[in-house]
């Protein structure tokens, strides 16, 4: 039995034939609605410090009692991935929101209120930058183009986000966005156009057995990027936490750039000025 949303189809065949003639309607729904976190699974998530790791293993916990602010780098999205909401996100999805949006935030599960923002404005820099997967510390071969958020997070602002993120609580991230251009891509050569988007795509998702399953994805070539969220879990779980640490603030507003080295933890700079 194959499902869509609420409905079931007995063959993928079905499934297939639903697609295609409700195509133009479920695009029109996707793009009517921000898309946001829902995904129920978990992967492994990024190892990083291994100093830190093991501070977290004998079980203490860091209160951010004496600091004022933390830098964190994150990962919102990554691409090449099929995510809860069977979507593959592209390269080059961002580039005009990062352009021409500034008034991107950081802000806690998605919820637009003054109490949950983390960043915005100064405090925050977005850019995308290319990774290997197992730079970001997943076990899949080739690439992702990763949204990446610089976010000074300040104490007198959200506290309470400042702590998860200094006792590296915060594994997931999250987008809010809304669809601009998107299509289906069907592992099926009765339908052509669908097929051969299928074959122009796949080789690049790093969860193959996802789209195998399904047999089918929708592409996503652009999107208009609204906020970026700290989640307990994502509908892509591929978007950890890079860094944490006493960075040089970030400058300016958002941009894309692709800046030549990557922020390391400033352990030394947490032990000094965290409570424990």
């Amino acid at each position: 039995m194959e499902k869509y949303n609420d409905q079931e189809f007995k063959t993928k065949k079905e499934l297939f034939t639903f697609l295609i003639d409700n195509k133009d309607k479920l695009i029109a729904q996707k793009k009517a609605i921000m898309k946001k976190a829902d995904c129920p699974v978990i992967i492994k998530p990024v190892i990083r410090d291994t100093k830190t790791a093991a501070r977290k293993a004998a079980g203490e916990t860091i209160e951010p009692t004496d600091i004022d602010s933390l830098n964190v780098e994150v990962v919102i999205n990554t691409t090449n991935y099929m995510d809860s909401h069977d979507d593959v996100h592209l390269p080059g999805i961002w580039n005009r929101s990062l352009q021409n949006n500034k008034m991107l935030m950081h802000i806690q599960e998605h919820r637009m209120e003054f109490s949950k923002v983390i960043a915005d404005g100064d405090e925050l820099k977005a850019y995308t930058k290319t990774f290997t997967w197992k730079e970001l510390g997943y076990d899949y071969e080739g690439n992702t183009e990763a949204l990446i958020f610089e976010s000074k997070i300040l104490r007198k602002r959200n506290a309470y986000m400042m702590l998860q993120y200094a006792n590296e609580w915060v594994r997931n991230h999250s987008v809010g966005m809304y669809y601009v251009k998107l299509d289906i891509a069907i592992d099926d050569e009765d339908y052509p156009n669908e097929y051969e988007a299928w074959q122009k795509y796949y080789p690049e998702i790093a969860n193959k057995e996802t789209a195998d399953e399904a047999g089918y994805f929708w592409y996503v070539l652009e999107a208009k990027l609204v906020e970026g969220s700290s989640v307990p879990i994502g509908s892509n779980t591929a978007t950890p936490t890079r860094s944490i640490g006493k960075n040089d603030p970030p400058t300016g507003t958002q941009h894309k750039s692709d800046p030549d080295t990557s922020t390391q933890i400033d352990y030394n700079y947490l032990i000094t000025h965290l409570k424990n």
